[in-house]
């Protein structure tokens, strides 16, 4: 129980990081008014001058005074951005200059109506738009708005006025609003002001009273602006209490659905559903099953599902499509029982009984079968959407497809032979079965139509053929007349039924093809090697599917998108597009043809999104006009993008760890290499500095003997410096591939004669034997090399074997290879270390005593080997402690032994 006590005076994480992310940018602040001339823009203004006097750098961005005089002398006393010049159809529109105010970069702008739509060849269509990339660059916004332009209260403003307003303001930006600040009068007073002229010229003022400014609609205006404002003051109050764990009411549990079909009205449902789900305080979401019917609709039905579609979006809706089944009200309610949706939102049916009684009613399943969910059928509103406008028939839509009619034709001809045939052994009940299966046949081949035109062909054939008196369409027999009317409704009853399993099986057809690509698809990115294979892939996969142009664009190293793929190739895109391509990557949304920025683009860009932010973005366009694609091609669309950000984002993690593998290893070498450079410089620079030293300093005090111990000294460490920078050139040259073997026939003794003569002074404590087979061939190899390498095997033995011990080289022929020998009589080499020896900068430790040395030798010593066609091996010896380092070569095709030398 005190647990539970503490966890609810816990803060809520989700209103901490709401108010962590006002922080992160500027403030707005709406001025909300019920209609225009209530002194909205004035009260802007004054608030203005009051942040200008306590030091605030206040700028106007934009401000609409429309000649009254009040207004224009607050605006006098406060910088003016200048505007913006448009040039459209012939008129100069100005604009508010958005790159200026950025530019500018003041603590506060003013913005009037927040509603406004900018001209063309803007980059946002709506100034609200502006308004938000001024407020993410941190700068505050005071503006103004009426409440008619509300996006959920637009059908409503249209009942009470009569008036449809056509510029709105989604619901989201007043939510995301930090102060809401109602600027009312009472509708006297705002009557006053209109007739005074403080609002609009006389004749308009007229024509405004006359139509809109009536008191009955200002009060109800009022109402809604009083409504709105108070419930966002209760959503800012709800925050508040759960960031600083103030106990109090909670949102309820309530979830609102709403269904979206094809009817002009559903714009109003959705509407409806969003000012259900405000005053319920719940996520909502718009619902479209769709069913075999879907795929029998028209262009102007798929763009009117489409735009719904995205107004629910706008207005912050969750968007949902499904499959559906024969009945759409068990879809409907099953996803609400799955989504624990309390509401369901749906229209009045406006068809006729009949086809309830034939098709049955969903609003009356919806209710009879809901149970605890609440289910609200609303009329619509004539005045809620206008049809979208259709588009002229072409002579190819209108040309009917006959070939169907005609084989459903061909089909009952076939069935009247099989009659023929049939009709002497069987009797006539039996042969109307021989054209229901036609019936059933073209419902399956072909569909409902084709079907229904059979069931009338087929009766009239049993009649005119089979039914007494034959070769007439009269009927004497009244038990004929039920017979063939029974036959009727059967066959139209079977053709329906029929044609509907088809329509299905088409659907699911489609559906399960369209799995079958994407799990295809899913599989062809698991298996792309490179960036442009995947790339490549993807920009055909979203053509071939979608049926548009793609063009894919990904980040350089300089951070500037560019086109990697296309389908068909695309090389490089016009400045609009490249702008909506930028914008949608910076900001992960939609941009570009049908989205809200920068609509005049081409193309529409959707960015690449995973977990970590956008990857890339993807174009598309097609030479259609209209949406470019369809609610279903759109969630398509989403999951093959998602596919690809998953697939690019892998290679470049992939890129990432080869990166992050090379970098570590250049450490762990830069690490070695500045361990044995601080060792093996520092000692013998040590030793060769106070050699010298002392023979500067003393040399006339010290005997012959000594001064000449010091010059061996000298001499030594200088060799071994020698051999250290010598090693570190070579290893150089071997990670280069700048070693290139100037080879020849050589004699081995002659090669090992000189290695050990130039290693005397380093085997000077070791006993030396060689012990080469005289039948040893000449070999094809470099002298110089092959030395090198011998003796840094030589200076091994001589470093890990102790003093006194024996360093035996032997040499013999086995095969057509010469095998050679370096052992020692060492501690050895453990079998774990016999190939890591070879590594650079490796060097076996030995308790806590580590010999000096580069830990090169044996590397460089491979290096030059392998470089002439051998190879170098590590063991330990068989008979004794030791090691013995093993050098194979090939002999020289027609090499023989060399004579003996005395």
């Amino acid at each position: 129980m005190t647990e539970d006590r503490a966890a609810d005076r816990r803060p809520s994480p989700e209103a901490l990081l709401e108010e962590a992310g006002r922080e992160a940018r500027g403030r707005l602040k709406i001025f909300l008014g019920a209609a225009p001339g209530v002194g909205k823009t004035y009260e802007m203004l004054t608030a203005g001058h009051a942040r200008r006097r306590e030091g605030v750098d206040v700028v106007v961005g934009v401000v609409e005074t429309h000649g009254r005089r009040e207004t224009e002398a607050l605006v006098a006393g406060l910088e003016v951005v200048p505007r913006r010049r448009v040039t459209y159809r012939g008129r100069t529109l100005e604009e508010m200059d958005l790159d200026a105010i950025l530019a500018r970069r003041p603590a506060l702008v003013l913005v009037d109506e927040l509603a406004h739509t900018n001209g063309p060849e803007s980059r946002h269509a709506k100034r609200y738009m502006d308004v938000e990339e001024l407020l993410a660059a941190g700068i505050d916004v005071y503006s103004t708005l009426n409440i008619q332009h509300v996006e959920s209260l637009n059908d409503v403003v249209a009942q009470i006025t009569r008036v449809r307003v056509r510029e709105t303001v989604p619901d989201a930006v007043i939510d995301r609003a930090d102060d809401i600040e109602i600027i009312d009068i009472t509708p006297g007073d705002l009557l006053v002001r209109l007739k005074e002229g403080k609002v609009y010229v006389p004749e308009t003022a007229r024509r405004a009273v006359d139509n809109y400014f009536s008191p009955g609609n200002l009060t109800a205006l009022r109402e809604l602006a009083l409504r709105r404002t108070a419930q966002r003051v209760d959503e800012q109050l709800l925050t508040h209490m759960r960031a600083h764990a103030i106990a109090g009411p909670w949102a309820a549990g309530d979830r609102v659905l709403v269904c979206v079909s094809e009817d002009p009205r559903c714009a109003g449902l959705v509407r409806y559903a969003k000012r259900l789900a405000d005053r319920l305080r719940a996520p909502w979401t718009a619902l479209y099953v769709e069913t075999a019917r879907s795929a029998q609709l028209g262009e102007a039905e798929r763009d009117r599902i489409a735009d719904v579609m995205r107004l629910a979006g706008r207005m912050g809706g969750e968007t949902v499509t499904v499959p559906g089944g024969p009945r759409i009200a068990d879809d409907v309610l099953t996803h609400a029982r799955a989504t624990n949706a309390t509401h369901i939102v749906v229209g009045k049916s406006d068809r006729s009984r009949w086809f309830e009684i034939l098709h049955g009613s969903v609003v009356h399943e919806l209710v009879r079968r809901s149970g605890n969910i609440s289910v609200h059928v609303i009329a619509g509103d004539a005045l809620s959407e206008a049809a979208p406008p259709r588009r002229p028939a072409t002579a190819e839509g209108l040309r009917l497809d006959a070939r169907p009619y005609l084989a459903s034709l061909a089909i009952v001809a076939a069935a009247t032979a099989v009659g023929f045939g049939l009709q002497r052994i069987l009797a006539l009940q039996n042969i109307a079965l021989v054209f229901l299966t036609a019936v059933l046949v073209s419902a399956v081949r072909f569909g409902l139509r084709p079907a229904l035109m059979t069931s009338l062909a087929g009766m009239l054939a049993f009649n005119f053929f089979f039914i007494p008196p034959l070769y007439t369409f009269t009927i004497t027999d009244p038990e004929n007349v039920v017979a063939l009317f029974f036959f009727l409704v059967v066959a139209v009853i079977a053709s329906n039924l029929t044609a509907r399993v088809r329509a299905q099986a088409l659907a699911a057809r489609a559906r399960a093809k369209t799995t079958e690509d994407l799990y295809l698809f899913a599989r062809k990115l698991a298996g792309a090697g490179t960036l442009d294979d995947l790339l490549w892939a993807t920009a055909f996969q979203i053509a071939s599917m979608l049926g548009v142009r793609v063009v894919l664009l990904l980040p350089d190293e300089d951070g500037a998108l560019a086109v990697r793929a296309g389908y068909p190739p695309e090389d490089a895109l016009d400045a609009a597009d490249l702008a909506a391509a930028r914008w949608a990557f910076e900001h992960n949304r939609q941009a570009g043809r049908g989205a809200d920025t920068l609509p005049g683009a081409r193309r529409l860009f959707m960015p690449m999104r995973t977990g970590r932010g956008a990857v890339g973005v993807i174009g598309i366009d097609r030479d259609r006009d209209g949406p470019l694609l369809a609610p279903e091609q759109v969630r398509l669309l989403d999951a093959l993008a998602d596919q690809a950000a998953l697939a690019v984002e892998r290679v470049n993690l992939v890129a990432d760890v080869e990166k992050a593998r090379l970098g570590a290893a250049t450490d762990r070498l830069r690490s070695a290499l500045l361990t044995s450079i601080s060792h093996d410089l520092k000692t013998p620079l040590a030793s060769i500095m106070g050699a010298a030293g002392t023979l500067r300093s003393f040399a006339p005090a010290l005997a012959e003997e000594a001064r000449t111990e010091l010059l061996a000294t000298i001499e030594e460490e200088a060799a071994r410096l020698n051999r250290f920078i010598a090693n570190l050139l070579d290893m150089t040259r071997l990670e280069s591939g700048a070693i290139m073997p100037n080879a020849g026939l050589c004699d081995l003794a002659e090669v090992i004669g000189s290695a050990l003569a130039r290693g005397e002074a380093i085997l000077k404590h070791h006993r030396v034997e060689v012990d080469l087979a005289p039948d040893l061939p000449m070999l094809w190899l470099d002298p110089v090399l092959f030395e090198q390498a011998l003796f840094n095997l030589l200076d091994n033995a001589a470093k890990y074997a102790p003093e006194g011990s024996r360093v035996r080289l032997s040499g013999r022929v086995e095969g057509n290879r010469v095998r050679l020998d370096v052992e020692d009589e060492g501690p050895g080499i453990r079998e774990a270390d016999r190939e890591r020896v070879f590594d650079k900068f490796y060097r076996v430790t030995k308790g806590d005593h580590v010999r000096a040395g580069t830990g090169l030798g044996l590397a460089i010593c491979r290096g030059f080997v392998e470089a002439m066609g051998g190879t170098v091996t590590a063991a330990g010896r068989t008979d004794g402690p030791g090691a013995v380092f093993t050098v194979s070569l090939p002999v020289a095709a027609g090499a023989h032994a060399p004579e003996a030398s005395p």
